[in-house]
């Protein structure tokens, strides 16, 4: 029996494929969580500048060397690609990656949705996540939803933290009550070095007062640095554009009104500032105001809490991918599984 009539017969699953598309902060922690994961194998990864991809798999510390030491993961020795075209020419060279994990910044804010038209005219078939966070943007690969149905692309969108981890303790502690009245969404993030996450924090400035998206794509990293000076590090976010709104809308919890998204980033301190929780207040079948708290652990990192619940999400992706089930799906609609 060759291995894979050894797995069969033991009723083991082979190891999902999987592609990360960006290799910042978020795509190179993405690697490091697929590294200690067996149900799971990292076959690719796409910067700006190029792409690795071999069916076997990646290492993940490689790629990270590779991209960190030379900028970008074209530079891998033998299986990497350089190419100004890096996801269009990634999606038609490997044809054996069963899903993506989109690490990518939205900026603009159409990005994302401009990616998945790409896998939607590549004529591939799988599973995509992304760990998106505004309203707008989700809205708009909502718009896709026959595309991708017609395409037989499972899409699982807002699939991080917030939106995402948060989104289903909301959707699933609203249970208790017979009327949601508010979901109030904190967080707090602490990174040692902002420039790891860069793109991370243009995405949170832009959603401060007196920026937007083009204003804060278009600004320098100069410019990011004055601005994180003159607030000692310190970005403070109120009332976000965040998906979780439509998100909890959609699932049926409440009008996305009655859902707010704020928190504090400390980009000098990789402790966080505050701790990361949701709070859903309602009325229960005895006429009873309650409201539950979820906290997250301070010790779990941005990245343990925007990867796993990802590859979580993923994982159920391909689940319905296999039994037939395409479209697009929320955090708030499916339950995530633990990848082993």
């Amino acid at each position: 029996m060759n291995p894979e009539q050894v797995k069969s017969s033991l009723n083991i699953s082979p190891a999902i494929r999987v592609g990360v598309l960006g290799f910042g902060g978020l795509g190179q922690a993405a690697a490091k969580v697929l590294a200690g994961k067996r149900e799971m194998t990292l076959v690719a990864a796409a910067d700006k500048e190029g792409y690795a991809y071999t069916e076997s798999g990646l290492n993940a510390q490689n790629c990270i060397t590779a991209y960190n030491s030379q900028g970008s993961v074209g530079y891998l020795e033998p299986s990497g690609t350089l190419t100004t075209r890096s996801i269009q020419d990634l999606i038609e060279s490997a044809d054996s990656v069963d899903g993506y994990f989109l690490a990518l910044p939205n900026l603009p804010n159409n990005f994302i949705a401009s990616v998945a038209q790409e896998f939607i005219k590549s004529g591939w078939r799988g599973v995509l996540v992304d760990a998106i966070k505004r309203t707008s943007a989700v809205e708009q690969l909502l718009a896709m939803k026959e595309e991708l149905e017609v395409a037989g692309i499972t899409y699982m969108t807002g699939c991080g933290a917030t939106p995402g981890l948060l989104t289903a303790a909301a959707a699933l502690a609203a249970q208790s009550y017979a009327e949601i009245h508010k979901v109030e969404i904190t967080f707090g993030v602490g990174i040692a070095n902002w420039e790891a996450y860069r793109a991370t924090i243009r995405e949170d400035i832009a959603h401060m007062p007196g920026y937007s998206v083009e204003t804060a794509r278009a600004m320098s990293d100069a410019e990011v640095e004055a601005l994180l000076d003159k607030t000692n590090g310190v970005l403070t976010l109120e009332n976000m554009e965040h998906a979780d709104d439509v998100m909890l809308e959609l699932a049926g919890i409440c009008s996305r009104d009655r859902v707010t998204v704020g928190g504090i980033v400390d980009t000098r301190n990789a402790k966080k500032p505050l701790s990361t929780n949701v709070k859903i207040t309602g009325r229960t079948f005895e006429g009873k105001i309650s409201t539950h708290t979820f906290i997250l652990g301070d010790e779990t990192s941005m990245a343990a809490n925007v990867c796993g619940p990802a590859f979580g999400y993923l994982k159920a992706g391909i689940q319905l991918h296999k039994r037939g089930i395409y479209g697009i799906f929320t955090a708030a609609e499916i339950m995530p599984q633990f990848v082993k």
